[in-house]
């Protein structure tokens, strides 16, 4: 990581084909026309700038004012964003005012907003004119640390969370912390259910300084501006790292799962919306060190303390009433599943984890009745 001006910090995505910045620091968002000129795309570039109404509330002028003041031609599309909304309908709406404004293959998408609003955005970009730029402004912590690096995009489809989507990089992901000041407390919240993941799967000193912030973690007024900047830039930095080691997911990229496989069914059976996605994915992590104790990978000891920073952090444990049969069928509509084999990302301590692959679904289940 290197300085840059204007205190704004870059964190680089080293993909041999197409690298990317991530750039982070307070007063980023006044800087987006800037640092889109930055990454070779040229004044007079038509962008269609894609957000939802709230955000679009705060953000959507002081993005457009940037865009237009480093000379791009801008439009603004204002779409609902819930997660019962992530469809390829949306998407659809979106392909329109590609076509309104007439975008071509030289022209840029932005997605500003949360995980939904850039999974969608991305896919959109991806599938117009078979592929064009896209730019990532993430305004909650979910997706700054998260959903906004990597590339993965898409939307859901009855049968299961994401089935539907493409691998598309961003030409630059753009992170403004002041935009979380505006983020309601339990979409906080839910962002910080990814921050834990990475402390378990690969950053134990990440994961001791949660713990030492304890009392801080559930609120954005209450956690300092220092320590969410080194969860920001630690979170990042962790992605970028396993992004560049396995951009399609053929291997290690699976890790970034840990709690996913497992929340992605509370998400699917209990309906998109009842939970939000980190809530779901706080559920999942849970479910998934019982499931690690299950098979005797890791403590009791480790399992409690990755409870109380879940616990401290404001997010839901318990594991809802489900029906066992209907768990082990939608775990295997997975996206993740290979050969009929749900694989599973477990712990083994805090900071590593393994993939398996040959977990029976009675294991899960006494896991999961554990949970509740």
């Amino acid at each position: 990581m290197t300085a840059t001006p204007l205190a704004l910090r870059t964190i680089g995505v080293d993909l041999c084909a197409n690298p990317y910045p991530i750039v982070i620091g307070e007063g980023a968002l006044e800087q987006l026309g800037a640092q889109v000129l930055a990454q070779g795309i040229k004044a007079g570039t038509k962008v269609l700038v894609v957000t939802n109404p709230v955000v679009n509330e705060h953000y959507g002028a002081p993005a457009l004012a940037s865009l237009q003041g480093a000379g791009f031609e801008c439009q603004r599309l204002v779409i609902e964003a819930g997660e019962d909304q992530k469809t390829p309908a949306t998407v659809a709406k979106i392909h329109d005012a590609a076509f309104a404004q007439k975008l071509e293959r030289g022209s840029l998408m932005v997605a500003l907003g949360g995980g939904v609003v850039g999974d969608m955005t991305g896919f959109a970009a991806a599938t117009w004119l078979r592929g064009i730029a896209v730019v990532q402004v993430p305004t909650t912590l979910l997706a700054m640390v998260d959903a906004s690096i990597g590339g993965k995009t898409g939307v859901n489809h009855p049968g299961g969370k994401n089935l539907i989507g493409a691998f598309h990089q961003p030409r630059l992901v753009l992170i403004d912390p002041n935009t979380l000041q505006t983020l309601p407390p339990r979409e906080f919240r839910a962002g910080m259910a990814e921050v834990i993941k990475y402390g378990v799967i690969g950053d134990a000193e990440l994961f001791s300084e949660l713990e030492s912030a304890e009392a801080r973690l559930a609120s954005m007024e209450s956690l300092p501006a220092a320590l969410l900047q080194r969860i920001l830039e630690r979170s990042a930095a962790a992605k970028a790292r396993v992004v560049a080691a396995d951009e399609r997911e053929g291997g290690l990229r699976a890790i970034l799962n840990y709690g996913h496989t497992l929340g992605h069914v509370v998400e699917a059976l209990c309906g998109y919306g009842t939970y939000l996605h980190g809530e779901a994915v706080a559920i999942g992590m849970v479910a998934a060190g019982e499931l690690a104790l299950e098979l005797a990978l890791w403590s009791e000891g480790d399992q409690r303390r990755q409870r109380q920073v879940i616990a401290a952090a404001g997010l839901p444990l318990q594991w809802p009433d489900l029906d066992g049969e209907a768990v082990l069928a939608c775990l295997q509509g997975d996206k993740k599943v290979q050969s009929g084999k749900v694989r599973f990302v477990l712990p083994t301590s805090l900071g590593n984890v393994e993939i398996r692959a040959d977990v029976r679904g009675d294991q899960v289940l006494a896991a999961l009745k554990r949970c509740r």
